[in-house]
């Protein structure tokens, strides 16, 4: 295909017409059209398109100067573009088409929403979710580039020359401010580029009012700017949002968040959380009116470094499997398969698996799946990677069977080839896997339906197929046997969080103690080393979790509530018997968003996790609401 023609556009527009300003809509698809064909010259006599078609073509990037202001509607789909800022001479637009475009990236997704302010639909997709992160995002970058502004301006010497040191802000600015993932980084930079800029030339006219004589030359340079720069908000956009109530309540003696001071055990003070996302990422058929989604499973992506931490998260529910950066609330990658739970692994890999019976290996970095495993013949309940061998992945499924894989190193081409190691036959759903924390390659803990149960995992056993070697127990009496243990995890190498034994509590006990003092015997009662008072609601399946490294224990209620308890009192002296029931450090209430116009103002939270330096908080809903908290 050549260079358009008048007589082209005018077969090819609607409605038919011998006059080019008359037409509004054009197809140009499909005509292997490359970018020097798009002649500005021609295409401006356009003066009232309001559709444009240019899909399945050859396109590198668009004319900055084509001239079609009244533009609505435009379908870039299937092309080589590599960039997306001419899209901003489109100050109308309202719907956009960029699939197949294998060079644009979540960068290119997050810089069209930032240009289009009156974008509606992306590829087919409300825009709104998309525009509340950028606005986030701008938001903070412009009180980081502000801030880097100040501190710039505060060491300049007054014999410097002015135009020379604002040049010297803007690549200041570019190489030291940041925020988000390093995955966003290309999006981050552009946007301090161009904040520093404009708080440049905002200075620039600062000193010329200064220097005439109506002008303080105090005039605050710094303040007009921030004004300037306020995030973009679209007047009719509904993104989840606060409601102005309290965001912790009191149990008998727990501290209110906000109010923290230390306990009278000697524990530390409460740790202030602040709410900072609600996320619907889960919709079906990405609906903005699905809140019924439920989401089930989430892990923090381990830290790379020794003493660093994660802000990343996978959260899994629906149809869905999301990354989730905490700190922007940005959703980094989002992955479709039915009725999916999952967790994240060292190196970059999520596991995820569900209804089917199959563990999916998605590469997070890469964004696609790079593996399947035909794991059990129905649904599995829940899995976890094994924190001695970075490969090895436990599965449990609702065949009443878990499993130790394999999975390998994936090749060049990230593909996986995994092989069954174990076995362990149980006598009920098992629900929770907890490898035993001083010995993980050695026994698993899980929790099940009917009751608590442990294995012995060691690999240099013969036999590959076992049966349970313990059942564990929560009281004296035989009649405690074969009760649901639906919560559990490791608070350090000693101490475990269970619940499910008993209504409206979480139990801490021992496992040295327990252990050491099993002898031969095939039921073990458990050494209780205190009671936390929880939820007294009959209702099951509130996973708990715990951050050790921080001493707290964290699980969810069926009011949308997040217990928090801080046990490192007990971490470092265990006491000689059960104390009296204790109460959780601090209650997190549901902060009642709005969505669809209302709030939101009840819901069952049904796990909460924390990252490593408790700097995150992740909890998930019955409602489609991926709730973040971080820490102030």
């Amino acid at each position: 295909m050549g260079p358009l023609s008048a007589r082209l556009l005018m077969q090819r527009g609607r409605p038919k017409s011998d006059r080019l300003g008359k037409i509004r809509s054009l197809d140009l698809s499909g005509l292997e059209l490359l970018s020097e064909h798009l002649d500005p010259k021609l295409l401006c006599r356009l003066t009232q398109l309001q559709e444009l078609d240019l899909s399945n073509n050859h396109l590198e990037t668009l004319p900055d100067n084509l001239g079609l202001s009244h533009l609505r509607v435009l379908r870039c789909a299937n092309n080589q573009l590599g960039d997306v800022t001419a899209l901003c001479q489109f100050p109308k637009l309202e719907e956009l088409s960029l699939e197949g475009n294998p060079f644009l990236t979540v960068n290119d997704n997050l810089k069209v929403s930032f240009l289009l302010p009156t974008l509606r639909k992306v590829n087919g997709k409300d825009a709104s979710s998309t525009y509340s992160q950028v606005e986030n995002l701008n938001r903070e970058l412009t009180s980081r580039v502000t801030a880097h502004w100040e501190k710039f301006m505060a060491t300049l010497g007054p014999e410097e020359e002015a135009e020379k040191a604002q040049a010297d802000f803007v690549k200041s600015a570019v190489r030291d401010v940041r925020y988000g993932p390093e995955s966003l980084s290309e999006f981050t930079q552009w946007r301090v580029r161009m904040i520093s800029e404009e708080l440049v030339a905002a200075s620039r006219t600062q000193v010329q009012k200064a220097n005439s004589p109506e002008k303080p030359p105090e005039a605050g340079a710094a303040h007009k700017p921030r004004a300037r720069l306020a995030a973009l908000k679209r007047p009719d956009d509904v993104p989840l949002s606060l409601s102005p109530s309290k965001r912790a309540c009191a149990s008998p003696s727990a501290q209110v968040e906000g109010s923290p001071v230390a306990g009278s055990d000697g524990s530390q003070p409460a740790v202030k959380l602040e709410p900072l996302h609600f996320l619907q990422c889960h919709s079906k058929n990405n609906s903005p009116q699905d809140l019924e989604t439920q989401l089930w499973a989430c892990a923090f992506e381990p830290a790379w470094e020794e003493g660093a931490t994660s802000q990343t998260v996978a959260t899994c529910g629906g149809e869905a499997v999301c990354v989730i950066d905490c700190q922007t609330g940005i959703v980094l990658h989002k992955y479709k398969a039915p009725g999916e739970a999952g967790h994240k692994k060292r190196w970059s890999v999520l596991a995820a698996a569900g209804l089917r019976g199959l563990v999916r290996l998605l590469h997070v970095r890469a964004g696609f799946c790079c593996g399947v495993i035909r794991a059990h013949k129905k649904a599995i309940a829940t899995l976890c990677f094994s924190p001695a061998h970075e490969t090895h992945l436990f599965t449990a499924s609702y065949d009443k069977r878990i499993i130790l894989w394999d999975i390998g190193v994936p090749n060049q081409d990230y593909e996986f080839q995994a092989s069954q190691l174990l076995t362990l036959d149980t006598t009920s759903i098992p629900l929770r896997l907890c490898p035993v924390a001083s010995c993980p390659d050695a026994r698993l803990l899980a929790g099940c339906e009917g009751g608590c149960c442990c294995w012995d995992v060691r690999l240099d056993q013969p036999q590959k197929r076992r049966v349970c070697e313990v059942e564990f127990v929560f009281s004296e009496g035989s009649e405690a046997s074969g009760r649901r243990v639906d919560g559990l995890a490791f608070v350090n190498e000693d101490i475990v969080a269970s619940k499910g034994s008993g209504l409206g509590t979480i139990c801490l006990w021992s496992w040295r103690q327990t252990w050491g003092g099993r002898g031969s015997q095939s039921t073990v009662a458990v050494v209780v080393l205190a009671r936390l008072q929880w939820s007294s609601t009959e209702l099951a399946y509130f996973s708990l979790s715990a951050c050790p490294d921080k001493g707290i224990v964290l699980c969810g209620d069926e009011e949308g509530n997040v217990w928090l308890y801080d046990v490192s009192n007990i971490l470092k002296q265990p006491p000689l018997l059960p104390a009296a029931l204790q109460a959780p450090t601090q209650i997190l209430k549901w902060p009642q968003p709005w969505a669809l116009g209302q709030v939101v103002t009840k819901t069952m939270v049904n796990t909460v996790v924390a990252n490593a330096s408790f700097t995150y908080l992740t909890a998930l809903t019955d409602s489609n609401i991926v709730a973040i908290w971080g820490r102030m």
